[in-house]
């Protein structure tokens, strides 16, 4: 299962990477732009086909994939009659739409998944149903029993037990009137919760019940919404916080301390995670699932953001030019002065080097750390 797990993953990475390449392909296609290659892998071609007038194929390296779309910068070549469709020569608002329709793909990818969770697989949640009631408790004191379904307290539905229980330990300490559902028959019971001073709360003494729920179709589409939100956020968060967990990272992967679980991770230590979620013992089939799936998910809101920071040659930095050029263009406009020339990013060169040195350093630790020292959730 284990070993399922992790082959899962890298199919799931490899078609979030395509599906990122399609959102590039689609909206260049759309603006007119010269696509002349689509391809799975990089490397040496395995096997390819030309439809029209682009080429689509496999090559022999299975990390990722790439779209070519010509005319990047002023200096490339295109062919006699086609110089109007470089990229370059596109208005900025179309270059920023299919250099950020990779990201958004990521996002809706994320979405897409997440959405699956709440409305189709559904989620292990606390069920009303009460499994057990802890003797002496005040529970037990009135007359509650293992296998009554409370169905409103104070007179209001339950409609989330794990919002409803949340109000309960900080009610106040307040009588509750529950209404109760025992083999078919309703009655009203009251019980008065007690304060734990060591946990500061209140509770009344009962075990709750776990089952699989399911949204419906506008819940899901809000929960699935605020989901992404959150996961949005803290990835946000952790990209902020990236350049504080290097130092940590390197003496994890090189002086042998003991692994973050919070710190950073590459794909090996992703896909190792993922297969530990899906071939854990601890978990029942559902939690395999919706672990999995949650995953997936965050690595795609992650990627998205990622790719969206502005430094080549990352699609935001890319877009950052884009940008660049319209305030050189409404200055020049201010001054009277015609639109000045595109920036060339091939000027940008040494800088991209850099940045492709440092990534890449980055990523060969990672991958060691991922190896030796990896990550490991225990579930």
């Amino acid at each position: 299962m284990e070993f399922l797990g992790i082959v899962a993953f890298v199919i799931a990475l490899l078609t979030s990477v395509m599906l990122h390449e399609l959102g590039h392909f689609l909206t260049a296609r759309k603006f007119g732009m010269r696509v002349s290659e689509f391809f799975v892998g990089f490397g040496k071609r395995i096997w390819s086909i030309t439809r029209g007038e682009t080429e689509y194929g496999i090559k022999a390296i299975p990390a990722g994939g790439y779209c070519r779309i010509e005319g990047m910068t002023p200096t490339d070549v295109m062919l006699d009659g086609e110089e109007n469709r470089a990229f370059w020569r596109a208005s900025s608002l179309k270059k920023l739409i299919v250099l950020g329709a990779g990201s958004f793909a990521h996002f809706l990818i994320g979405y897409i998944l997440i959405f699956s969770i709440f409305f189709g697989v559904g989620y292990t949640a606390l069920q009303p149903t009460i499994a057990k009631v802890e003797p002496g408790s005040p529970a037990a004191s009135a007359g509650l029993l293992a296998g009554d379904t409370v169905l409103a307290i104070n007179g209001q539905t339950v409609k989330n037990w794990r919002e409803d229980i949340s109000k309960i330990a900080q009610g106040g300490g307040k009588p509750l009137a529950l209404l109760i559902d025992r083999n078919g028959s309703q009655l009203t019971i009251t019980a008065t919760p007690e304060y734990l001073a060591a946990e500061k709360r209140y509770r009344i003494g009962i075990y709750s019940s776990i089952g699989k729920e399911r949204d419906s179709f506008l819940t899901a589409t809000s929960e699935a919404g605020q989901a992404i939100w959150v996961l949005t956020r803290e990835s946000a968060k952790s990209l902020v916080a990236l350049p504080t967990k290097v130092p940590d990272l390197f003496r994890q992967t090189f002086l042998g301390e003991e692994r973050d679980p919070e710190g950073l991770v590459g794909v090996v230590g992703a896909a190792r995670v993922s297969g530990e979620a899906v071939g854990s013992e601890r978990l029942n089939t559902n939690e395999r699932l919706t672990t999995f799936i949650l995953l997936v998910a965050s690595l795609n809101i992650f990627v998205g953001i990622f790719n969206l920071l502005p430094i080549l040659p990352l699609d935001g930095g890319h877009m950052a030019v884009a940008i660049a050029d319209e305030f050189r263009a409404f200055f020049a406009r201010l001054r009277g002065r015609p639109r000045p020339a595109p920036i060339n990013v091939n000027v940008l060169t040494p800088v991209t080097a850099v940045i492709v040195v440092l990534l890449g350093i980055l990523t060969v630790i990672l991958l060691l750390a991922d190896i030796f020292n990896p990550i490991s959730l225990n579930l």
